[in-house]
């Protein structure tokens, strides 16, 4: 199926690793133009360059979402050297596994920086390109854990929750001016979260890999499809959802 990405120019933050990576190399197959934004500039370039290997121009931005006037400064960056802004990704995330009474505020105010006001910065930043332009889709990457919360995870559970919210409310405020806005929530998905516990227990062997395949085998058995999801399965639902085959035309 021809998505019509072609040309598209998509930002992806937290683009350098994990389920952003997949989703920059998702539209990269496409044919979109796309653009890494992360704070680690060293890994978004790596990506990019990984990204231009498949045929479409890519480019690194530096950024902290965590800071509107960063954000800002991204979006221009990329309507400067690509012409223009057609998808939004908002993915950049991070999280504390801990109860939460062994949590710190340091610890909460960081979750919330970047998973919500990390989406919210990015948002507006790109919105100031896309409203005028009266066309435009915005994705955001919540979490089951917003939906339902998740024990060891309260901060990063209600972070996402606003993120789903977030993406409701504003979906209603820009549809009049053709832009569209959808979460997409995943599950447990084979990151780093999950592979790097895997290869430190498979190097120690023994009773370590025996507890964390146990483990995996309890949380495996909580899914109906009895599977942990890839990177993959995210990008592509978001890249169906960021395409003109969501907006009615065929």
């Amino acid at each position: 199926m021809d998505l019509g990405l072609k040309g598209k120019t998509v930002i992806v933050t937290g683009g350098a690793r994990g389920i952003g990576r997949a989703i920059v190399l998702g539209f990269a197959h496409e044919g979109a133009n796309v653009v890494i934004v992360d704070i680690d500039e060293a890994k978004a370039t790596q990506v990019a360059g990984e990204a231009q290997a498949l045929g479409v121009k890519a480019i690194a931005v530096k950024t902290d979402v965590t800071n509107l006037d960063d954000a800002r400064r991204m979006a221009k960056t990329v309507v400067d050297k690509m012409g223009k802004i057609d998808v939004l990704v908002n993915n950049a995330a991070t999280w504390i596994v801990n109860f939460f009474m062994d949590t710190k505020k340091e610890d909460w105010e960081k979750e919330i920086r970047v998973c919500f006001f990390g989406t919210v910065n990015c948002t507006r930043a790109v919105l100031e390109y896309m409203v005028p332009a009266r066309s435009g889709s915005v994705v955001s990457i919540g979490s089951d854990a917003g939906r339902v919360g998740e024990p060891n995870q309260p901060i990063y559970s209600g972070a996402k929750a606003g993120v789903i919210a977030f993406t409701k409310a504003v979906a209603k405020d820009v549809a009049r001016h053709k832009i569209r806005l959808n979460t997409v929530c995943p599950s447990m998905t084979r990151t780093d979260y999950v592979l790097t516990p895997q290869r430190e227990a498979e190097a120690k062997g023994g009773e370590a890999l025996e507890k964390f395949n146990q483990w995996m085998d309890k949380v495996t058995k909580l899914y109906p499809l009895r599977k942990i999801g890839e990177p993959e399965y995210v990008a592509n639902m978001v890249i169906f959802l960021a395409s003109e085959k969501t907006a009615g035309h065929v």
